[in-house]
């Protein structure tokens, strides 16, 4: 079994910057893909950024810029750097894991999920 843990999460004035992480514990040879999505209140759950097992970054073009995704395999963590946040920025952000490879844009191809951090931007 995997457990994804977010943390960095919390309130911040617009303009501010936000270091997200996710560790991963358990049976962690089993993750490969991984990736940040968030979720707004009302709204669909939507893809910040994915990183595939090698480390190639994929953004969708409405989070380029602000958003970079990183991995440290030897802690088994997984970043999210947030700069310039915006208050439309606000949501709980989550981190996935994949048993593929490559590149995950799809949530049904996550396997694993975590509990999520809140990200609060004020104006």
């Amino acid at each position: 079994q995997v457990q994804l843990v977010e943390s960095g999460g919390g309130l911040v004035q617009a303009g501010g910057s936000l270091r997200l992480s996710c560790a991963a514990s358990g049976s962690i040879f089993s993750i490969n893909a991984m990736g940040w999505y968030r979720q707004a209140p009302g709204k669909e759950r939507e893809l910040v950024a994915a990183i595939s097992s090698g480390g190639s970054t994929y953004y969708p073009d409405s989070m380029k810029g602000r958003f970079t995704i990183s991995r440290d395999n030897a802690k088994k963590t997984l970043y999210l750097q947030i700069n310039s946040l915006k208050p439309e920025d606000t949501a709980m952000y989550y981190c996935a894991g994949s048993y593929r490879t490559t590149i995950v844009v799809v949530p049904l191809e996550y396997h694993y999920w975590g509990q999520g951090t809140q990200v609060t931007v004020s104006s």
